[in-house]
């Protein structure tokens, strides 16, 4: 069932990408994200939710562009780890980093998101390495 994950997780952001729409057909209707890197660590919870992370997500960035590198089977988890290129809106600040999303499946659904700000806490995340 791995590797369908990681197909799953592939595709959604491939079309993500291609069309800037959502893929919800991969996501549990319950589902949970957790965003490490926005400082007071709110959880979202359920598609509306997903839909709500993303829009305060990208109201951060003036621009951002991400590009896709890894897609990783940690058995019931797949780690997406991607380059992000990214301008602060109002702070200007540049930042160029390998960010990674730890995607939780259950019968075949996403029902956790973890976003990570760096590759090595997504792959610790999932079991994969360390964190360091």
């Amino acid at each position: 069932m791995s590797a369908e994950n990681v197909h799953l997780v592939r595709r959604a952001t491939e079309e993500y990408l291609a069309k800037g729409g959502l893929d919800y057909a991969v996501l549990d209707e319950h589902v949970e994200i957790r965003d490490h890197d926005i400082l007071d660590g709110r959880e979202y919870r359920g598609r509306s939710g997903f839909a709500r992370w993303l829009q305060d997500w990208g109201e951060a960035w003036e621009r951002w562009t991400i590009e896709p590198l890894e897609y990783l089977d940690a058995g019931d988890k797949v780690v997406l780890v991607f380059r992000m290129i990214a301008t602060g809106r109002g702070s200007g600040i540049q930042i160029d980093r390998e960010d990674a999303l730890v995607y939780e499946f259950r019968d075949g659904k996403a029902v956790r998101l973890d976003y990570f700000n760096s590759r090595q806490e997504g792959l610790a995340a999932a079991g994969l390495a360390t964190a360091g």
